[in-house]
């Protein structure tokens, strides 16, 4: 299995920028995001999940990491997404704690699936199913769920028609010791939400009734 390898994102160690810093008087940062970071980095992953660090994005919070993952199967790319973790050290009203985890999922879908009416609240299942099923606990969930379709005309006619799942989404991580979330767990189940989506098979035994979408028809290349 692969560990998430990465690096705090461009400059001074995850920050956002240096007037964010001043914020909190240091643009060092705290310890228990500096934890939680780490814990990311180590975390051990499904080898069809490719994962890299990637600039964060600016003024969200003090301090944030992000990282971008790929679900691939061979030289195919069946899904990817993007997770962000943010900290704010004096606590936000809306996120209820000093962490919050951003999320975008995106994957390519048979037609005759995306025109589920149910499939919305299906992908937003799996999204919660992925926290509990690792015992996660977490708090203020909010999010979206988007279905698109492409038909193409003219020069372009030759191209079948193609949908698209777009989950996005953000929840507070309950803080253990330390103040620290258990952010490997959070971005475990993160990454059992990408191969769902991407159609892999469940990662373990106890995992056979979990329902998977089925691989798109045309996956892109690589």
């Amino acid at each position: 299995m692969a560990a998430a390898q990465g690096r705090l994102s461009d400059g001074a160690d995850g920050m956002d920028d240096s007037k964010e810093g001043d914020r909190n008087g240091s643009s060092t940062p705290p310890v228990p995001f500096r934890a939680a970071v780490d814990a990311l980095r180590a975390a051990r992953l499904r080898p069809q999940i490719e994962v890299e660090a990637t600039r964060p994005p600016q003024r969200l919070a003090p301090f944030a990491y992000a990282l971008e993952a790929t679900v691939v199967d061979g030289d195919q790319d069946l899904a990817d997404g993007r997770l962000v973790l943010l900290h704010d050290p004096d606590g936000h009203d809306a996120w209820r704690g000093t962490f919050r985890l951003v999320t975008l999922v995106r994957a390519e879908l048979e037609p005759e699936m995306a025109a589920d009416p149910l499939l919305p609240d299906v992908c937003w299942s799996w999204l919660t199913g992925a926290l509990q099923t690792r015992g996660l606990s977490y708090g203020e969930p909010s999010g979206t769920v988007t279905r698109a379709s492409s038909h193409y005309f003219g020069g372009l006619s030759d191209r079948p028609a193609a949908s698209q799942i777009e989950i996005r989404a953000s929840w507070t991580p309950r803080e253990g010791l330390g103040g620290v979330p258990d952010t490997a767990a959070h971005l475990a189940s993160w990454c059992d939400l990408l191969a769902q989506v991407a159609g892999l098979p469940p990662a373990g035994p106890g995992d056979a009734s979990v329902v998977t979408l089925p691989q798109r028809r045309d996956p892109q290349s690589r």
